[in-house]
């Protein structure tokens, strides 16, 4: 008898031998890039093997082009969301003279931020998302963050508490792993 490691094992080999030329494609479709595409449909698989349940869901629907393309299609969103950011941060520090440019390192750790805070904003309701943003980027006051988003000055305090304590929250997650 085969141990649930080995069938998931055989069962990822049979999904990436029938489906990973049409992933492959499938994702070049949508980025326009064969390297972009062959990575992540590499990361694709990966993430199916790290996930069993994934495996149960893929039996479960009799085929793997929807687990595929759904778990495909996460992983581009946060790519193409990643080289959004990475190509603003490169156009904020265009802006600025050589002399005082921050090095490559400490430029990939602004990118790792800017990626983490997105993705904490990203789970926040839509008006803390614009209050953060709007006294973070814009600098604006909280009197003015409250004009311009309509509300009551306690509702934008409510709104940077709230924004605040996930980003601290992140945070602390993150340097425990």
């Amino acid at each position: 008898m085969q141990d649930t490691h080995t069938l998931d094992i055989t069962a990822v080999g049979h999904l990436y031998r029938g489906h990973h030329r049409w992933l492959v494609g499938w994702l070049r479709r949508r980025l326009g890039c064969p390297h972009h595409a062959a990575d992540l449909a590499h990361d694709t698989f990966a993430r199916v093997l790290v996930r069993r349940d994934a495996l149960t869901w893929h039996a479960d629907l009799g085929g793997g082009k929807a687990l595929l393309s759904t778990i495909a299609h996460g992983l581009m969103v946060d790519h193409l969301r990643r080289a959004a950011l990475e190509r603003a941060l490169l156009e904020a520090l265009s802006l600025i003279s050589q002399d005082q440019a921050p090095s490559i390192e400490d430029q990939q750790v602004m990118l790792e931020t800017l990626v983490e805070v997105d993705a904490v904003l990203r789970g926040l309701p839509a008006k803390v998302q614009q209050a953060f943003l709007l006294s973070q980027i814009d600098g604006l006051p909280y009197g003015e963050i409250a004009r311009e988003l309509g509300v009551s000055l306690s509702s934008v305090q409510q709104y940077m508490t709230k924004a605040f304590s996930a980003c601290y929250q992140a945070r602390q997650g993150m340097s425990l792993q």
